[in-house]
């Protein structure tokens, strides 16, 4: 029984006794992702990376922002 396997990097965290270097392989991997990864902005991305700071934001500060808009509703409800 043959098996065709295909030529992929293979990551790994040891040298193995070798010296510590990258394979063409690896290279043309990663420079395949940074090209994906450039082409990949524009508006969207821009606005979903905003989203994201935001939401981190928000997240870390659940409480404090649970009560800031407490608060604002508050002072809505008392000006109106």
């Amino acid at each position: 029984m043959s098996t065709n396997t295909l030529a992929t990097p293979s990551w790994t965290t040891s040298s193995r006794g070798h010296t510590v270097d990258t394979s063409p392989l690896e290279l043309a991997a990663l420079s395949q992702h940074l090209e994906r990864c450039r082409g990949s902005g524009g508006h969207f991305s821009a606005l979903q990376s905003a989203a994201q700071t935001m939401t981190g934001f928000a997240s870390s500060r659940f409480v404090t922002t649970l009560l800031a808009v407490a608060v604002l509703t508050g002072v809505g409800y008392l000006v109106l």
